[in-house]
């Protein structure tokens, strides 16, 4: 069967995708703060990410931090409700903007992928210990929806 990864285009796709969904962020007023001015290594790091997830390199965790990465980011943010929300409102509309597959199943496992991993930013950006932390301590693996 194929991936996530090969149906959303692969890296050329993905790249695509989290380059609008990235600068619809950086502009976003609620989001704004969250993201500042952006970083130039962002797209390359939330590709890889969102690449590893759907099935396809695991290039993130080899050579971008993995997954512990992603925590210390998110440490301390102290994200709302409404911006977690926010965020993934965006990047659906990205996923429209940017052309990706727009079939039921490839939505249903993209809406699912981003609304659990936004939970997971939202809980470990409030974390003020370890055993606060969201449990997760790897890059999930995403299917299609049964």
């Amino acid at each position: 069967m194929i991936t996530l990864f090969e149906h959303a285009g692969g890296l050329q796709g993905l790249r695509r995708f989290i380059d609008v969904f990235y600068t619809s962020v950086l502009a976003d007023p609620l989001l704004h703060p969250l993201f500042g001015q952006g970083r130039p290594d962002h797209v390359t790091h939330l590709t890889a990410f969102t690449a590893e997830t759907f099935g396809g390199p695991a290039d993130f965790t080899a050579d971008m931090g993995g997954f512990p990465h992603i925590i210390a980011v998110h440490r301390g943010l102290k994200i709302t409700e409404e911006q977690r929300r926010r965020f993934v409102e965006l990047y659906m509309t990205a996923a429209d903007t940017a052309g990706l597959p727009a079939d039921a199943p490839f939505r249903e496992a993209l809406r699912s992928h981003v609304e659990f991993g936004s939970r997971v930013a939202l809980q470990n950006s409030h974390a003020e210990t370890d055993e606060a932390l969201h449990p997760l301590r790897e890059v999930p693996h995403w299917t299609w929806p049964e």
